[in-house]
């Protein structure tokens, strides 16, 4: 069964069509990576599918159910923007309050457990407004997970942390997919970090979605390449260009990728024994999802 199943969906704000004719497919147990530039309707399809803003037209099912039963809309976390909380009170009181919002029995011992998912054990006496920003998306992940939610949606969670607070981030998501039975709908501009949890991805422009994908396919359309530098750049290009199928230049790096299936070792020595072309720099890389994405881009315009 799919979490999330969205047909054709519209959502327009007078003239301006936010979502215009979106399909959207996230398996259960997914940490599905949602991507697209500012404006691109990322957070508007976000909020269709938590009920906090209605579409226009179009179908959208949770667990394949109409995304307003009663049922299926219980099983959902939701963090969108920053948690609302009072900043003068303590983490766990803000959670006492929520989970009195929710309805939830024995709300002691549900909070210990989702502070103990967000690894904020030892941060419940914590007033909100001292807690640092990493603190503050956790504690929002903690209010998001009362009540053992099925499907978790998170608009930009990871943005404006430092390495460690992603690397929790990382930890506690991926803990939540694989022993938590948790399906994660997750938004962020932070490429390389989505690239280390999602299984899937979709990335979306101007409110339609340009291209959905798993893991194991973005991978196989991610090629290794060859990159090098030279002392005379224009020769090395020239020569590889002769000598190679596919070879770029990138002009950002100052480098020439060739994307035969060659070791750094063999383009290195090819150069120099044939055209005693000395290699300055070499090594092998892979096309990452930023780069994939910036390219989707340039064929979507």
């Amino acid at each position: 069964m799919n979490a999330i199943e969205i047909t054709n969906l519209h959502k327009n704000f007078g003239e301006k069509h936010a979502v215009d004719g979106l399909d959207m497919t996230v398996p259960e147990g997914a940490i599905y990576g949602f991507i697209g530039e500012n404006g691109s309707g990322k957070s508007t399809t976000e909020k269709c599918i938590c009920g906090l803003i209605p579409p226009t037209s179009g179908q959208i099912k949770l667990f394949g159910k109409d995304h307003k039963d009663g049922e299926a809309r219980g099983k959902i976390g939701v963090l969108i923007e920053a948690p609302g909380c009072f900043p003068n009170m303590s983490v766990w009181n803000n959670m006492k309050l929520q989970a009195a919002n929710l309805g939830i029995k024995n709300e002691n011992e549900e909070i210990r457990r989702v502070l103990h998912l967000v690894r904020m054990d030892g941060a419940a006496s914590n007033k909100f407004k001292n807690c640092s920003l990493g603190m503050k998306q956790r504690i929002g992940i903690a209010f998001a997970l009362l009540g053992t939610p099925k499907l978790l949606i998170l608009d930009e969670p990871i943005n404006g942390l430092d390495a460690d607070g992603m690397r929790i981030m990382r930890e506690i998501l991926a803990d939540l997919t694989k022993n938590h039975g948790c399906t994660v709908l997750i938004s962020s501009h932070i490429l390389g970090e989505l690239e280390k949890i999602a299984t899937h991805y979709g990335i979306i422009r101007g409110g339609r979605m340009l291209k959905e994908m798993t893991a194991e396919e973005l991978n196989a359309s991610c090629p290794t390449y060859v990159y090098i530098k030279a002392a005379d750049m224009n020769k090395a290009l020239a020569a590889c260009n002769n000598a190679f199928a596919r070879v770029e230049f990138d002009e950002d790096k100052d480098e020439i990728r060739i994307y035969d299936k060659l070791s750094a070792e063999d383009v290195a020595s090819y150069l120099y024994s044939n055209f005693g072309i000395a290699v300055t720099e070499l090594g092998t890389a892979k096309i990452s999802l930023e780069e994939y994405y910036i390219d989707l881009m340039k064929e979507g315009k």
